[in-house]
């Protein structure tokens, strides 16, 4: 078989390709995963919360992005376990999918897992609808357990060269945190404009 020759990348790259589904992510616990303006990422039982409606961008083989519609701003974890939010997309933004029994959906850390035993490092919401440490959540568990609600499919640009590189140059070296100011770990702790960067 000839291998067929892609189209011009400039062009390609202009052009929404991705197909991806504007969810909410229902939580075992009894919430809705929310992503404020302020960064802030808990639950919520409203219904109809806008903040509760996300972007699943698809940027690998049942690999996904999770974005904030009313934000755009993406979510992450770091190397210690904390999910923070991210202006700008990462390696830290990527998010293995996978299905649990009975349908749940499991959101692992596609950079983090336990050195020793390689479990993975999950999203995941406690009772309180408070964001628990990746580190801390098991896949077995109601605080893993997700069932996204899809309410349209959607096009998206692929999000990770362009922003990548623009992160690169920023001179960060490390894309452990946001560099946007409203950058928050596991919605409890606000990073200033120093630290952020």
């Amino acid at each position: 078989m000839k291998a067929i020759k892609p189209k011009d990348d400039k062009d390609a790259s202009k052009e929404p390709q991705l197909k991806g589904i504007v969810t909410k992510l229902n939580s075992r616990q009894g919430f809705h995963l929310q992503l404020q303006a302020d960064g802030t990422i808990d639950g919520t039982k409203e219904e109809d919360n806008s903040y509760a409606v996300f972007n699943l961008i698809p940027v690998g083989l049942r690999v996904v992005a999770i974005q904030g519609v009313q934000t755009k701003l993406y979510l992450a974890m770091n190397n210690e376990g904390f999910l923070y939010t991210s202006e700008h997309f990462t390696p830290e933004c990527k998010f293995k999918e996978s299905v649990f029994e009975n349908y749940y959906v499991t959101y692992s850390s596609m950079m983090y897992r336990q050195q020793h035993s390689g479990r993975g490092w999950y999203l995941g919401l406690n009772k309180e609808g408070q964001i628990m440490k990746g580190n801390h959540v098991k896949k077995n568990k109601p605080a893993a357990h997700f069932i996204p609600k899809p309410l349209k499919v959607a096009l998206y640009k692929e999000p990770s060269l362009h922003d990548l590189t623009e992160f690169s140059r920023s001179g960060s070296g490390t894309p452990t945190k946001s560099r946007s100011a409203s950058a928050m770990l596991n919605g409890g702790k606000t990073l200033s404009h120093h630290e952020a960067t």
